[in-house]
């Protein structure tokens, strides 16, 4: 995939992270896709892709610990996104 391409999906999902559907997942997804959505490889571009396709409930019920997540969203990327959560949230 040509960079150009990437950095068009990479813009698409920008704007889609900061329009989850709920204040939460918009602060969460959206503040993520800002900080590190640049650098993210392409594979974890479209990891998280599939992450913003999945329902938000199920994504926000495994964030907050509410439900563990299923093996087949378990992913670096999936992991640094709960880092990020808790290190935005600490302090």
């Amino acid at each position: 995939m040509t960079s150009s391409v990437l950095d068009e999906r990479r813009r698409k999902l920008k704007f889609r992270a900061w329009r989850r559907g709920f204040r939460e997942m918009d602060l969460l997804m959206g503040s993520f896709a800002d900080e590190h959505l640049a650098t993210l490889s392409e594979d974890d571009v479209s990891e998280f892709e599939r992450l913003l396709g999945t329902p938000d409930w199920e994504v926000f019920a495994w964030l907050v610990g509410q439900k563990p997540v299923p093996p087949n969203f378990e992913s670096p990327l999936l992991t640094r996104i709960m880092e990020f959560r808790y290190e935005a949230h600490a302090g």
